[in-house]
């Protein structure tokens, strides 16, 4: 009789948990109905966020509550697949609850992006293959205003707590908000699926959907940006912190610590990811000298950095130029890499630029993954704007790190995976999907770029730049550095035009940890190579290797240890 109650329990113990995955899940959709719509779940498609802070309040409250459900089933009573979803899911509450508990809701903006720059997408991110659809999308563009309202009360209740973002972040930012308040709705991004249909949208819907569209373009999304650029330049800006560090926000000294745990999936410290960061500038430090040598440039590396920012022939002199650079090298990368990996995905890239009104705010360029079941492919978008600060040099390493074999070969890996949680395919963990991406950059060593000195040196000066953000961003929030120390070093230290220095320190400040998972992902994908490599010998495979980092979709570092390690257990057993 004793057996069959231990038999029973350890049958309830995997069936409790996924049953909790999918009432985590479920409750994720409904708070999240732009998260639904992107992973193909249409029920909640006509609906935004609700964000005030009193519903930020109960979806915490929530979380604590499955947190503790969650701790209280044995872990030890599920299999591998299920352990490896019970440390993530376990993780991701953990860091919503704390993020909630330290207040990171009051910011929903950071230097470039927002929760405004995001709803710019919906035209682009939105599948419209029916009348209902241009409904829904209607229904979301009267929505917004209310939208907005719950993110000023959030911002609102940061200037009352001191929990704002740094005013020098600001500068220029009202772009992100003044490009969308326009007086005709033919002028709007938002009224783009109106002029033209699919055929799955009959002749007598059109003209009531596009006189509909017009009037919510106007009355919702216009509207909407209107008041939150009426409280960005007239109520909050003024009232920002003149300060630059999290350590000066409430509790910020905690805060950033735990921000550094998050971004990095590892329990270190902002001195350690500083030293370790001071550690990684010195080593490639020399070897980007070795190869300044090899360009025969005769001056010293100062006079090497400022050759290569102001020579033109590094330049693009058209957008098209840069546009046409960036896709041959994806395209190139593509045909190699069935020599780099076994398993590849369905899934089609397209490139394009970065959209204008997001363009003098942004970094150089960023992957944009495509909307699960949706009729659009993933995006590699390039920054055509001030196209004097886009060296061509570097374009290899930006290519490889967001297009192939970087994030959307990862990510639309992760999109396509089979027989795990939902969560699991929507899942980013910054550490793996920024570590693959930096790996992804020296890889190309591999599949034959960077055969142009200069171009090798761009790729170093793109390691040296992640290296760069060790130092930088704990020095930032945690070590007393300045804003302008922080612009030096990098300045000093890699390639970088001076323009997008300035950006990507504001981005550095306005986003406190992000920056740290690249540098630290990719060391420990390499520390894992070199692992598998020495322990397999002859019988390691580069293929097998990535398929096996890959295998899971993201997960935290010392999960990915974990998994590579059984990796080469197995391959030891299977050919001895």
């Amino acid at each position: 009789m004793i057996d069959v109650v231990l038999f029973a329990a350890a049958l309830s113990v995997p069936a409790d948990f996924h049953r909790l995955l999918d009432e985590e899940w479920e409750a994720r959709l409904r708070e999240e109905p732009l998260l639904a719509s992107a992973v193909g779940d249409h029920r909640y498609d006509d609906r935004l966020p609700l964000a005030a802070p009193a519903d930020l309040q109960r979806a915490a409250d929530r979380r604590r509550s499955t947190l503790q459900r969650l701790q209280a089933i044995d872990r030890a009573g599920l299999d591998v697949a299920d352990r490896i979803s019970y440390d993530m899911l376990a993780r991701e509450l953990k860091d919503d609850v704390a993020d909630h508990e330290f207040g990171d809701w009051q910011l929903p903006i950071n230097a470039d992006t927002g929760f405004h720059t995001g709803f710019a997408e919906l035209p682009r991110s939105t599948t419209f293959a029916n009348t209902l659809d241009y409904r829904n999308y209607i229904g979301r563009l009267r929505a917004f205003p209310a939208y907005v309202a719950q993110q000023i009360a959030n911002m609102r209740e940061g200037l009352r707590t001191g929990f704002t973002l740094p005013r020098v972040v600001l500068d220029g930012y009202d772009v992100t908000i003044r490009t969308h308040v326009v007086d005709d709705p033919d002028q709007s991004v938002f009224y783009a699926p109106f002029r033209s249909f699919p055929p799955g949208v009959p002749e007598a819907d059109r003209a009531r959907l596009m006189a509909d569209g017009r009037s919510a373009v106007m009355d919702g999304a216009v509207a909407g940006y209107r008041a939150f650029l009426d409280f960005m330049m007239g109520e909050y800006v003024p009232r920002t912190r003149t300060t630059t560090a999290a350590a000066d926000l409430p509790r910020g000294r905690e805060y950033y610590a735990h921000r550094v745990r998050h971004f990095t999936t590892l329990d270190v410290t902002p001195e350690e990811v500083h030293k370790i960061g001071l550690a990684e500038v010195e080593r490639i430090h020399g070897e980007m000298q070795e190869v300044m040598r090899k360009t025969g440039f005769a001056g010293d590396f100062p006079a090497f950095l400022q050759f290569l920012r102001t020579d033109p022939r590094f330049y693009a002199r058209t957008p098209e130029e840069l546009l046409k650079d960036a896709s041959f090298i994806a395209k190139k990368m593509d045909g190699k890499l069935p020599s780099l990996f076994g398993h590849l995905p369905r899934l089609p890239y397209g490139v394009e630029p970065v959209p204008a009104h997001l363009a003098p705010k942004y970094t150089g360029g960023r992957y944009v993954e495509a909307p699960v079941g949706g009729t659009r492919a993933g995006t590699y978008w390039v920054n055509t704007y001030a196209l004097e600060s886009r060296p061509l040099y570097v374009l290899e390493a930006l290519t490889l790190h967001e297009a192939v074999p970087g994030h959307h070969l990862q990510i639309a890996l992760q999109q396509e995976m089979e027989g795990v949680p939902p969560f699991r395919r929507a899942a980013g963990v910054g550490a793996f999907v920024e570590g693959w991406g930096l790996y992804s950059e020296h890889l190309g060593l591999e599949a034959g770029f960077y055969q142009d000195p200069y171009s090798n040196f761009g790729r170093l000066t793109y390691e040296m730049w992640r290296a760069c953000r060790l130092v930088v961003d704990t020095g930032l929030h945690a070590l007393g550095w300045s804003r302008e120390k922080a612009m030096d070093f990098l300045a000093a230290n890699t390639a970088l035009s001076l323009h997008e220095v300035r950006t990507e320190t504001d981005r550095y400040i306005s986003w406190p940890g992000q920056a740290l998972g690249y540098k630290m992902g990719e060391l420990k994908i390499r520390e894992l190579r070199r692992i598998a490599e020495k322990d397999l010998g002859e019988r390691f495979d580069v293929r097998g290797f990535h398929d096996a980092i890959l295998a899971n979709g993201p997960v935290p570092l010392p999960v990915l240890e974990e998994q590579v390690r059984g990796y080469i257990s197995h391959e030891k057993e299977r050919r001895p």
